[in-house]
């Protein structure tokens, strides 16, 4: 940790009157995440290619936004890797950070009792910091990934703006592992992962005026959408710890450790805990 932020995350221009900068900054993180010292090392990291017969083509990048709590560092990074590690293709992770966000004016809302989580509310900026363009997902930073996110990317129907598992979460406990209140809610856990198609016309209301003002029921149960508008992924691509019936063989593709996870010291007997304690030692032992 620099100054409580992870190292790979780079300051933009702070301030109410630079949010195109920020999404400028954004799109450029999405590629690479570096800065450059020839051309050519731009052309290569920004997913550009020139074969041998001179003609350019493009790789495209997948922009993943994971949810960042201070208090649950380890969980960012481990989520981080395990997407990386299991992917395919080239994928861009951005970490939304609430300081952050505050400072350059895209985030102003009051502190929420209710809040589990400081990227409660901030995850609906998604589409925002895609620039509105492409497919962009969120996930919450207690995911483990063991499948291609890649895959899910494929299952994208472009007549949907927002594609998440449909889940039908009920949980019996009052409190979750850290001691946050258990809710209660219709579609809870939909918004926990969230495939955005970002230029769906739906999806542009989704600013940081409407978001900063909005309740979190409207936020949380995709209010400002239409029914049919919300495509219904697998479930094994937001599976609940907990809740969700394992799977016969195998194991889940993204593995959500909803009711606190493995970086607790007494909360690691959980089903796929020896998986994510397997990812976080292998992330260590890359360091």
């Amino acid at each position: 940790m620099i100054n409580g932020r992870p190292p790979a995350i780079q300051r933009g221009i702070a301030g109410n009157d630079k949010r195109n900068d920020f999404r400028h900054t954004i799109d450029q993180r999405r590629h690479s995440g570096m800065t450059f010292d020839t051309v050519a090392d731009a052309v290569s990291h920004c997913g550009l290619h020139r074969p041998k017969n001179g003609v350019m083509t493009v790789i495209n990048t997948h922009s993943i936004y994971v949810g960042y709590d201070g208090r649950e560092d380890i969980a960012y990074q481990v989520c981080k890797y395990s997407l990386q590690r299991h992917s395919s293709q080239q994928i861009a992770v951005t970490p939304l950070i609430q300081s952050d966000l505050r400072s350059r004016g895209l985030y102003t809302r009051a502190a929420d009792p209710l809040a589990s989580t400081e990227f409660t509310y901030t995850r609906f900026l998604t589409p925002y910091l895609a620039g509105f363009n492409g497919w962009a997902l969120f996930c919450d930073c207690d995911f483990l990934w063991s499948g291609d996110v890649a895959q899910l990317f494929a299952l994208a129907d472009p007549k949907k703006a927002v594609m998440c598992v449909h889940h039908d979460h009920r949980p019996d406990e009052n409190t979750k592992m850290d001691g946050a209140t258990q809710t209660v809610y219709p579609r809870k856990n939909w918004s926990s992962l969230m495939l955005f198609n970002c230029r769906h016309p739906a999806n542009k209301c989704l600013t940081p005026e409407l978001i900063n003002r909005e309740t979190g029921a409207f936020l949380h149960r995709m209010q400002w959408l239409d029914d049919d508008l919300i495509g219904a992924l697998p479930e094994t691509w937001n599976w609940l710890e907990g809740w969700s019936k394992k799977p016969s063989s195998g194991y889940p593709k993204a593995i959500h450790f909803t009711r606190g996870g493995p970086w607790f010291s007494n909360w690691q007997h959980v089903d796929y805990a020896d998986r994510w304690l397997a990812e976080k030692t292998a992330l260590e032992n890359q360091q």
